[in-house]
């Protein structure tokens, strides 16, 4: 089967990433039908194209889209920001963001594993607002926020599915109840309501304020977090920030119901100064092509843990493997699958894995390996303010040798 990718290399070192990521794909021997698409802030200095409708039509065809990064220091904040990455993400209703994040923070020991869903097409980000007396004195600026419950509801309800998949089975919600009292109150009563349908996943609440500090100073209590578009766009930054760097993160922009494309990019910028030095750290974007393969096209990687076939595929194998084995039931195939210590692609999803003496590694649809039995049975439930802890086995340690970042300014993020 042959997969329609839509690749946006976009500006700086977006090209760049994006075809090291590319390469890294097709190496797992996965069929791909790329076109590259000129979209970004060079196109836009060049003609004032930012993203036609016509061309919105056509990714819509697409089984995925794979950006690198957009945005020159040349053009205004926001143009490019709001005209092409919030339209692609608003017009193909890519309303959860997902951020996974692995690594040892400053000051820890044992590393961390947990993933932030983010709220993708609400919030601040819709625009709404407007400025009155412009440049004088009595100059007056309104910015709201748009959170409807059918919004958040299904945002929360994704975040849910995905801690139910996991072996730690907790939730936690991040936002700011005590003053954002009416969003606040709104995203508080639909997370209540969804977790009566997940009474084995434990739930927590923190401030944003206090999350901020517990990602430093105590990441290893998150496994899921969910949070609204703003919290969860500055979250994310400080996420990858205590987990490698920036230029380890990896970002998934779905439509969980597929009536559309889902989009992955890296999470880091431009950085215009580097490009063409061979600086520019690919990892973030060969990470949101795994997601790509696992969540979007349906895929599960298989890589032998020993030998892998060749540069590309230990690659591979040292950004995508953990030591996590493939279930019993998933073996047959996979040791015919792997023949000859190859890479491969199976079809199919796999929520946990079981250990034994096999030597595979599976990456599951979240883009990570889950290690031993998923847990069974009801989960106490905590609403402890701020002191909600994730409970379950610790994660294991991440297989990433390259702990280094992207350099230069985050142009055009959002």
């Amino acid at each position: 089967m042959t997969h329609r990718i839509a690749v946006i290399g976009g500006d700086g070192i977006g090209p760049e990433v994006t075809a090291e990521a590319v390469k890294v794909v097709r190496a797992t021997d996965v069929k791909l039908d790329t076109v590259d698409f000129d979209l970004g802030g060079a196109r836009y200095l060049r003609d004032g194209t930012i993203l036609p409708d016509d061309v919105l039509d056509e990714l819509r065809t697409f089984d995925a889209i794979l950006l690198g990064a957009v945005g020159t220091p040349d053009v205004p904040p926001g143009v490019i920001e709001r005209g092409l990455l919030l339209k692609m993400r608003f017009e193909l209703d890519l309303y959860v963001n997902q951020r996974p994040f692995e690594g040892v923070g400053p000051g820890q020991t044992a590393p961390h594993r947990f993933v932030v869903i983010r709220e993708n097409t609400e919030g601040p980000y819709v625009g709404e607002g407007g400025v009155l007396r412009r440049g004088t004195p009595a100059e007056v600026a309104t910015q709201g926020s748009v959170n409807t419950r059918h919004g958040v509801e299904r945002c929360v309800r994704y975040a849910f599915e995905l801690a139910a998949s996991r072996p730690a089975h907790h939730l936690t919600l991040v936002h700011k109840t005590n003053v954002l009292t009416f969003a606040g109150d709104l995203w508080q009563r639909a997370f209540d309501d969804v977790a009566a349908e997940f009474p084995d996943v434990a739930t927590a609440y923190n401030h944003v304020d206090a999350a901020c500090i517990y990602f430093v100073q105590d990441p290893h209590r998150y496994d899921v977090v969910v949070t609204d578009n703003l919290f969860g766009d500055i979250l994310t930054d400080l996420g990858g920030a205590v987990s490698g760097g920036i230029g380890l993160a990896s970002s998934a922009n779905l439509n969980p119901a597929r009536t559309g494309p889902s989009m992955f990019e890296p999470v880091h910028g431009s950085a215009p100064d580097i490009v063409g030095t061979g600086r520019a750290n690919p990892t973030a974007a060969v990470l949101s092509a795994a997601l790509m393969l696992a969540r979007c096209l349906r895929r599960v990687v298989v890589v032998d843990a020993g030998r892998p076939r060749n540069a590309a595929a230990a690659q591979l194998h040292n950004f995508l493997t953990r030591d996590g084995t493939a279930p019993t039931a998933f073996l047959a195939a996979a040791r015919a699958e792997v023949a000859g210590y190859g890479v491969t692609i199976l079809p199919g999803t796999v929520h946990a894995a079981d250990r034994t003496d096999t030597g595979f590694t599976v990456v599951v649809e979240s883009g990570l390996v889950l290690h031993g039995r998923r847990l069974r049975g009801p989960r106490r439930r905590e609403h402890g303010g701020d002191r909600g802890r994730a409970r379950g086995p610790a994660a294991a340690p991440a297989d990433l040798t390259d702990q280094g970042g992207v350099s230069g300014p985050p142009v055009a993020r959002a």
